[in-house]
């Protein structure tokens, strides 16, 4: 479904993104995992288009993306970032249908949608009358996933979307998304920080490094084969450290 071809990134001289040549697989959710800094947000904007490779080629299905192409190619591609990114002068039914208003829906089949989505996500069809301001964190997150999905995207792109959220709040999304990844059988590409939330969503991680994918590959084997002594360091660092006596 989404494939990059010796795909590169600089800005200024400094290295983003080293030539990387990955295969996402269809309807499998891939986790992009490692410090900050080491060009996981950047491989993502790169798939939607909002930046350019130096480099390289990415294809989403069988479409190149391109200055040409990536606004036709950014309608069957749903992007979350945290917060939602809501607009804060539009109610949340307003912003979940911002796109499909655009391209000219009638509002019978934007309210069936609003409402299939808003059944999907167990999130009240009354809080989208309501603005960003008023929503919590977590409803917040919700609404910016329905948005993401009003347009029946193939591919669902997440940069951090559960990383401003309470560690409670944060473990209820994690079910949440697994379940709604597992009904609808997207390809999903999530960027996260977090190894025990890449290891619940994701079907394969990718263990970045300075603009390099150093491993990639099913949790298990990032934990009992590690490619190179800084996946077992990073794997480590993840561990829970409990003070003595607890």
């Amino acid at each position: 479904m989404i494939a990059l071809q010796q795909v590169s990134k600089s800005y200024d001289g400094a290295l983003a993104l080293a030539e990387t040549t990955l295969r996402f697989p269809p309807e499998e959710c891939v986790a992009l995992i490692g410090p900050s800094g080491c060009g996981k947000s950047t491989l993502l904007r790169l798939i939607i288009g909002l930046i350019q490779p130096d480099s390289g080629t990415i294809t989403v299905g069988e479409e190149p993306v391109t200055p040409q192409t990536c606004r036709a190619l950014r309608l069957r591609m749903g992007y979350v970032i945290q917060e939602g990114g809501l607009f804060p002068h539009l109610t949340g039914a307003d912003n979940v249908a911002l796109m499909a208003r655009h391209l000219g829906w009638p509002a019978s089949r934007v309210q069936a949608r609003l409402q299939e989505l808003a059944e999907l996500t167990q999130l009240p069809l009354d809080l989208l009358d309501r603005y960003p301001v008023q929503l919590s964190g977590g409803q917040r997150q919700r609404v910016g996933l329905m948005r993401a999905l009003m347009l029946d995207p193939q591919v669902l792109l997440m940069d951090e979307p559960l990383g401003a959220l309470d560690p409670l709040i944060r473990a209820e999304l994690q079910e949440e998304l697994k379940r709604i990844f597992q009904e609808l059988r997207k390809s999903v590409v999530l960027v996260t920080h977090d190894l025990s939330e890449a290891a619940y969503l994701g079907e394969r991680i990718a263990l970045m490094r300075a603009g390099r994918i150093v491993q990639y590959g099913p949790v298990d084997e990032l934990m009992e084969r590690p490619a190179e002594p800084f996946v077992t360091e990073f794997v480590q660092a993840q561990r829970p450290r409990w003070p003595e006596g607890a």
